[in-house]
């Protein structure tokens, strides 16, 4: 994905620094996690007095257990994960799916990764766009050979897209446009591997031009309003899916696409908090001599910038309902969403802000989904959102974003105020400040875990975070009260990517991003970022088991990308025995670093695509 370098967060909430070292001084049994005799890395239970076990409800025990899925397969060796080129472990086998260009209707021709052309933009509306993400596969009647795959777009830089720094007229700009957003795909496998059904009914592009609707405590408010024609989503980082079978997409750094034309905005403290500024990442969109929906210095588009920043819901299987965007959840920089069902048949969403020292968030549905979805409210509508507070002794507590809250009520008008700025709400409210909270995974036991990036601004070093700065990041764990639903969690850290990095050893990585926990207690680990030993970005697997009362993990390297790309998104088929993995700017788009899919030949254009990953003994992949 890309990064937004700055850190927008100006409040003096207590650095997450700050809390771990104090409670390092009576959890020293952290120190040394990672056993490299053993080749297996120790994750200690939680500190006595706030463990895991005692506050999972009446989900934690028997049959809720996180079960044995043991992993036995032949990792990638560290001399094997560089280069051009993909490798897989000798074991597992790919196809290559769904590139850049990737017609989903007759009569489009695909673009191949030509440096003499580019799509035009109407033929990029109905072609598979850049930036390949968070993504989820829906079966069709249960099958695992034929399904919808719900993919992200994130985003594809000026040079990579278009082959200039900046657009030059109107059309570059729909081209730019029309290569970010979502992609539902309509797939099939057959004899010679999986394939689009071109022209299936299914097929859709949601851009950045794509009309949408509002919905939940924001909708109708002059926060967002005019709403009246609202179009798009962007920067669609990760992504989530509901029991009822939608779609999540999350807009994460969609500050970047606006700008000042004008030369006469000023931004508002809300603005700043934001991350917003006059040039945005230089997509040069606010110059769209038609449409002045991204220039910030424009009048005519009011409030455009607060109708992004949201949580999307996109029904696959209904190609002509319009994407909604769920005001409820909160608008932040979200990089994805975990929604597991919580107490008494609640929905409950994990986010994290994908921003240093930004924050983890949760959204608790008002009631049982099933319930309110007879009564025609969506579960995404009505409910209550909290921000994390990570108390020193290895206990939480998730503050309420609510307008009840004189705190609040001082500052904000209204709820749908406090949902449209949530992250000044959370500032005011005093949650802790993390390292570039990413995805949020749930497992099988109840525990949630979140990896945080990396913070190349942290300034002090302590027991919990070594490193300072941050470089390599960490995946920390925590369990809620009441199964989910309860405001109080108790917490600790799982791992510490740095403790990775002895000589020789081959579990190797930093950057933790993408994450999974399987339903037999595989944990799946991607990365973004740069790689010691020279390593392209991986896709790791943990075989993580309850060992005598202790957490032990056998961390093996199923795969590794291309020079200068991300490993993302993560989906599977219902059986778990096939895999789709993605890999997000191969070569930084660039054909000197990478012409993939294509052979290297240093002209070539690389191309985004999507991984199809199967064990060749046809087992669960993972194992």
């Amino acid at each position: 994905m890309i990064h937004d370098e700055e850190s927008s967060n100006k409040s003096d909430n207590r650095k997450f620094s700050e809390i771990l070292e104090a409670a390092s001084s009576r959890r020293s049994f952290m120190t040394g996690t990672i056993s490299l005799a053993a080749a297996t890395f120790i994750a200690p239970s939680l500190a006595t007095g706030a463990t895991l076990n005692n506050t999972v409800g009446s989900r934690g025990s028997g049959e809720n257990r996180l079960r044995k899925g043991g992993i036995n397969f032949e990792p990638v060796p560290v001399s094997a994960g560089t280069g051009p080129m993909p490798t897989i472990s000798s074991d597992y086998e790919y196809q290559v799916l769904i590139p850049w260009g990737t017609p989903l209707e007759s009569g489009i021709a695909e673009y191949t990764g030509d440096p003499t052309t580019r799509p035009s933009a109407a033929d990029q509306e109905r072609m598979i766009g850049v930036g390949h993400d968070g993504m989820h596969f829906f079966p069709i009647e249960g099958r695992n050979s034929e399904g919808i795959l719900a993919i992200n777009h994130e985003f594809g830089s000026n040079s990579h897209v278009l082959g200039k720094e900046a657009p030059e007229n109107d059309e570059d700009i729909r081209l730019s446009q029309a290569a970010h957003g979502v992609a539902m795909v309509h797939i099939k496998r057959g004899r010679q591997g999986w394939k689009v059904v071109t022209d299936s009914p299914y097929n859709r592009r949601i851009t950045p031009n794509t009309p949408v609707v509002f919905a939940g405590p924001a909708q109708g408010s002059s926060a967002i309003a005019p709403e009246a024609g609202a179009r798009g989503t962007v920067n669609n980082c990760s992504s989530g899916h509901t029991p009822w079978g939608t779609y999540l997409t999350c807009e994460e750094n969609f500050n970047g696409y606006f700008g000042d034309n004008q030369g006469t905005w000023t931004p508002t403290e809300e603005q700043e908090r934001y991350g917003f500024s006059s040039t945005g990442f230089g997509y040069g969109w606010e110059t769209h001599s038609s449409d002045r929906r991204f220039d910030l210095g424009s009048n005519a588009h009011p409030n455009e910038d607060n109708r992004f920043g949201w949580v999307v819901e996109i029904d696959p299987m209904a190609p002509d309902q319009p994407p909604v965007k769920r005001t409820a959840l909160g608008r932040f920089k979200h990089e994805g969403v975990a929604i597991v069902e919580g107490k008494n048949g609640h929905i409950v969403a994990y986010m994290g802000d994908d921003q240093r020292f930004d924050y983890i968030y949760k959204y608790v549905s008002s009631g049982n989904w099933e319930e309110m979805l007879a009564e025609g409210i969506s579960p995404l509508d009505r409910g209550r959102l909290h921000v994390a507070k990570f108390n020193d002794d290895g206990t939480g507590e998730w503050l309420r974003l609510t307008i009840n809250n004189p705190i609040l009520a001082e500052r904000f008008s209204s709820q749908a105020e406090v949902l449209t700025y949530a992250r000044v709400a959370a500032d005011l409210l005093g949650a802790t400040p993390m390292d570039r909270p990413e995805w949020t995974t749930v497992a099988p036991n109840g525990d949630v875990y979140c990896t945080l990036t990396n913070n190349s601004r942290r300034e002090e070093p302590n027991a919990a975070n070594p490193l300072a700065p941050n470089a390599d990041g960490h995946i920390i764990r925590w369990r809620d009260s009441a199964n989910h639903v309860g405001n109080r969690f108790v917490w600790d850290i799982f791992a510490f990517a740095q403790d990775t990095h002895a000589e020789g050893d081959e579990r190797s990585f930093s950057d933790p991003d993408g994450l999974w926990v399987d339903p037999g207690g595989r944990m799946f680990i991607q990365t973004d970022g740069d790689q010691v030993k020279g390593l392209n970005n991986q896709l790791l697997v943990c075989s993580v088991y309850d060992n005598g009362g202790a957490r032990s993990m056998d961390i093996r390297r199923l795969f590794t990308g291309v020079t200068g790309d991300e490993i993302t998104g993560l989906t599977t088929t219902p059986n778990r025995r096939t895999l789709f993995i993605n890999t997000q700017h191969p070569g930084n788009g660039d054909p000197l670093l990478s012409s993939f899919p294509a052979e290297p030949d240093g002209v070539t254009i690389p191309r985004d695509s999507t991984f199809v990953i199967t064990r060749k003994d046809g087992w669960v992949v993972g194992s």
